[in-house]
């Protein structure tokens, strides 16, 4: 994948979960209830883009985040 494409999404998420309120802690916390074993220190990395989402990820994050899709993955211009 891009990675710029990653970082782009990654920073959508981080801006997401600061609006709502909620801590990478929180997130991580969530996931866990759902039964998808992620840990904060993944979040941040997911954030950052230096980690893979997998699409079981990107569906809660839609969830616990409660924002839809389009916003997750809002690009605007990507460079090359």
């Amino acid at each position: 994948m891009n990675e710029k494409i990653e970082r782009k999404i990654g920073n959508n998420i981080r801006a997401l979960r600061e609006r709502a309120g909620l801590t990478q802690e929180y997130v991580a916390a969530k996931f866990q209830i759902f039964g998808c074993d992620i840990t904060r220190s993944a979040i941040a990395k997911i954030e950052v883009g230096q980690r893979h989402l997998y699409p079981d990820e990107i569906i809660l994050f839609k969830k616990i985040l409660n924002v839809g899709y389009e916003e997750i993955f809002m690009i605007d211009e990507i460079e090359d």
